[in-house]
């Protein structure tokens, strides 16, 4: 499906939203989650937090599996590796059809939750860049006298 307005337009029918689960560090999870909620209304049927706060890997991964809903779900993990992914993956050893985003930052959840009924094929790289583009550094520029 090219777009949900496409495949709306075309009469065909459009896919579940998806539910995203983030697991991250400390507060990191229920911060960002919270920031989705305020900014964009959306419940806990869209977004949920999982905070790591030093349980093991099979803790966090029951509790990140605890989370999942329905035939649609994508895990969203603060680092590439550690903790957090490493449940991840253990998640997907189970349900292989969830996909796994790392890097997970505030404009990636909002695009999320404004798209989550385009299928994961598009949608997943979709939240990839919009991550990335996301990231800029800037400096302060010198004052002319």
């Amino acid at each position: 499906m090219a777009s949900t307005v496409a495949a709306a337009d075309q009469g065909q029918e459009l896919a579940a939203p998806a539910r995203g689960v983030v697991l991250a560090h400390g507060g990191l999870a229920d911060g960002l989650v919270a920031a989705v909620r305020q900014i964009a209304g959306v419940t806990d049927d869209a977004l949920v937090g999982v905070s790591h706060a030093g349980e093991g890997r099979e803790e966090l991964w029951a509790r990140a599996m605890s989370e999942l809903r329905g035939p649609r779900n994508l895990l969203f993990t603060d680092l590439p590796s550690g903790g957090c992914h490493l449940a991840a993956l253990i998640v997907t050893r189970e349900r292989p059809e969830v996909p796994v985003i790392t890097g997970v930052n505030l404009p990636m959840l909002l695009d999320f939750v404004f798209n989550r009924r385009l299928e994961f094929d598009e949608l997943v790289p979709r939240l990839a860049v919009k991550g990335q583009v996301a990231i800029a550094g800037n400096r302060p520029r010198p004052q002319l006298r």
